[in-house]
């Protein structure tokens, strides 16, 4: 363990130094509170030993900083009085310490509160990592909720969160965002004559395409079913179709066969609306809107995209 020993009578430190090196403890000495409170800071012990009374900062006051410090971790502290009275004794374990010797030290003793330092320390690190992989394995688990297990997009729980967020920046700081809606076409009828396990993976393969034809700051998500939603920062309807144009191009590559589609290959049509500060509306209110323009586009033909009036 790392030990730091702070008193300033010489013949303590002397003793206390010699004690800790021989039961082969990292040791630092210090003749004051000040200078102890400097190192508790840049080297972090897992031990502090300090005299109750020392000019300048006091063994109490060191306890105090030590407790209200973020050092990170645990370190235990244990108070050393040059004589026996319990009230003093009280005031260094109400100040935060774990534990006391009285002067003259024992050397017998010092190893004693040392393996009960070792072993509060050595628990406090082991809560600590456990702690840690908690919050690792809550942050994991707040990803899954918010994943589509199949595409590995945003699922709908995490698009109704970000909508949340997108409105209100939307009215704190005037930002604009295009929405667009995308359907893949004929998909109920793909399913029918490839089967679903077919129908899974062409809605992987279109997920993919989605994301892979997004700039950074651009999010995809699985909004329902065969429908997808993207969500454009800081983007017109008119570059945001360009956007959903380059997505289609991207399907069109992969010339995915659809014997129900007039094209004989995969397609999708896609509706476009603005959530704009200059028109003021709810996310709910743009979303209706980009299902209108999709509704248009599926009328019109299909394998389209059609922005919102």
């Amino acid at each position: 363990m790392r030990a730091l020993f702070a008193d300033d009578d010489p013949i303590s430190r002397l003793i206390a130094q010699r004690a800790l090196e021989a039961l082969g403890h990292d040791c630092l000495v210090v003749n004051d509170g000040a200078q102890a409170w400097d190192l508790f800071r840049s080297w972090h012990p897992d031990v502090v030993i300090s005299d109750l009374t020392m000019p300048g900062l006091t063994g109490i006051q060191l306890c105090r900083n030590i407790r209200a410090s973020a050092s990170g971790g645990y370190t235990y502290f244990v108070m050393v009085s040059s004589h026996g009275g319990f009230d003093k004794i009280l005031e260094g374990m109400r100040a935060g310490a774990d534990d006391y010797l009285v002067k003259p030290l024992d050397s017998g003793l010092l190893e004693a509160r040392l393996i009960a330092a070792d072993r509060v320390t050595s628990l406090h690190r082991q809560l600590a990592r456990q702690q840690t992989e908690l919050e690792g394995l809550n942050q994991e688990l707040t990803a899954i909720a918010r994943r589509d297990p199949l595409t590995g997009l945003g699922n709908r729980r995490a698009l109704e969160e970000d909508l949340d967020h997108l409105e209100a920046r939307v009215r704190r700081y005037g930002h604009r965002y295009c929405m667009a809606v995308i359907d893949i076409d004929h998909f109920k009828s793909y399913n029918d004559t490839y089967g679903h396990q077919a129908g899974d993976e062409v809605l992987q393969a279109v997920a993919a395409q989605l994301k892979a034809h997004t700039r950074s700051g651009d999010e995809v998500y699985r909004y329902g079913g065969e429908e997808f939603l993207c969500i454009f920062p800081e983007q017109s309807l008119a570059t945001g179709a360009l956007a959903v144009q380059r997505m289609q191009i991207g399907l069109e590559r992969l010339a995915i066969p659809h014997a129900d589609s007039p094209t004989d290959m995969l397609t999708f049509s896609a509706g476009l609306a603005m959530l704009d500060p200059d028109h003021p509306r709810s996310t709910s209110e743009v979303l209706k809107e980009a299902d209108e323009a999709l509704y248009s586009a599926k009328e019109l033909g299909r394998n389209r995209i059609v922005e919102a009036i």
